[in-house]
């Protein structure tokens, strides 16, 4: 079942798949933690563009927390699941403390990675959101409508996997969209790898870092 050896090797694979943004100016890679970083800076390695990051946190149903009812990251952007929504009969007082509280730690996240670095401005970028794959892609979602609010350019999502009715809905909202495969039936992301370790926060940090020194320092966002 295994199609990619490790993140790094489907990183590999999907700045293969887009060469032609090699070096391309105004264009950058915003990767989604944790696993999504080593996505990112591989792909950012080959392609010799700069990389940061994207915190995405699910928005838990009250009581069962592990239902995602939407979905938001520390730029907003949130996506709620309606169904979920009308089925456990939430009030909208509930949803904004949701949204509120899954923002701030989205933020705090993004603090703790960065250190005391600024993020990367997105205004009239091109931007490549990764992430080491998806499922429902209802995180992606919040991720893509967060940096259209911040005014990038244009957007572009690449994955190594997904499923296929996943895969055909982001074609719709992106301006490219780059997955390596789409297998049916789809299991879990993990399935999929060889070698899907744990990726730490102490690993984000690093990788982030890194990132910046190779780089120069980051633009602040307007």
């Amino acid at each position: 079942m295994a199609i990619f050896r490790d993140r790094e090797e489907a990183g590999r694979f999907l700045a293969e798949a887009m060469k032609d943004l090699k070096g391309k100016e105004n264009t950058l890679i915003l990767a989604i933690p944790r696993g999504g970083v080593i996505i990112g800076k591989t792909i950012a390695k080959e392609l010799q563009l700069p990389l940061d990051i994207i915190v995405t946190r699910k928005i838990g149903a009250p009581g069962i927390p592990e239902l995602a009812m939407g979905a938001t990251t520390s730029e907003g952007g949130t996506l709620w699941n309606e169904d979920v929504v009308r089925a456990t009969g939430v009030h909208e007082g509930f949803k904004k403390e949701s949204e509120r509280s899954q923002i701030e730690e989205a933020k705090r996240r993004e603090r703790l990675y960065r250190r005391n670095r600024s993020p990367l401005a997105l205004a009239g970028k091109e931007v490549v959101l990764v992430d080491d794959g998806v499922a429902t892609g209802f995180t992606m979602e919040a991720a893509i409508r967060a940096v259209r609010k911040n005014d990038a350019g244009e957007v572009i999502v690449a994955i190594p996997v997904a499923p296929r009715d996943t895969a055909a809905r982001f074609a719709t909202q992106v301006d490219r969209l780059v997955v390596l495969a789409t297998p049916e039936p789809f299991y879990a992301i993990s399935v999929f790898y060889r070698d899907f370790e744990q990726v730490t926060d102490a690993e984000v940090e690093r990788i982030l870092e890194d990132d910046g020194e190779d780089h120069g320092n980051h633009e602040k966002h307007p």
